[in-house]
């Protein structure tokens, strides 16, 4: 494997988790994640079933500037700008693979529609092109479906086949934080005092 293959792996892999920890199975949801590589572009999906306030899902993944202490190798998130439900948010983070390191910086354009639906892309930093979608759905379980949708294209060529490895474990890992993060603050929540 080059080198190269490896940085545009990592690169493909900590963005795509933008937005984006208990391990799933310690917080007893399920987590679902799809990973595919055509040429450079490596997409993926990602969603979680909880019995979680929406409330909570949404205060989460919109919460960006508080994303960095709980999403891993993120090092930095921060709005910019807000206009209504326009933001322009910067992430920073670092990837490390063996002993290769590669900074990873965005400028995210963001498209909220509360409570339903984030919608984001680049504009700026070290990558060609990246998209990313969450959605928030009522099941009739009483549960609540946070799914994730996602594609990049990193500056370095990657072999499809080394980015789904890679990307899969990865994600795997941090969409599982987001999850429990998710799950955490939910039960501090529902565990507060109520006033009488």
């Amino acid at each position: 494997m080059t080198r190269s293959s490896i940085l545009g792996a990592a690169v493909a892999v900590l963005i795509l988790t933008w937005a984006t920890c208990v391990p799933a199975e310690a917080t007893a949801q399920r987590v679902d994640i799809e990973t595919a590589g055509r040429s450079d572009l490596v997409t993926v999906s990602a969603s979680a079933e909880m019995h979680v306030d929406p409330r909570t899902v949404w205060d989460v993944i919109s919460d960006y500037d508080h994303l960095a202490e709980f999403i891993p190798n993120m090092r930095s998130s921060r709005v910019v700008q807000r206009n209504g439900d326009r933001v322009l948010v910067e992430q920073t983070g670092v990837f490390g693979f063996l002993f290769v390191q590669q900074l990873v910086e965005v400028k995210l354009a963001v498209v909220e529609t509360p409570p339903r639906r984030i919608v984001a892309h680049a504009i700026g930093g070290n990558l060609r092109e990246m998209e990313g979608r969450y959605e928030l759905e009522n099941l009739p379980t009483g549960a609540i479906r946070l799914s994730y949708f996602g594609s990049a294209i990193p500056e370095f060529s990657v072999p499809p086949i080394v980015a789904k490895m890679v990307v899969r474990g990865i994600l795997t890992k941090q969409f599982a934080a987001v999850v429990e993060e998710i799950v955490r603050r939910d039960a501090l929540v529902k565990d507060a005092p109520h006033p009488r």
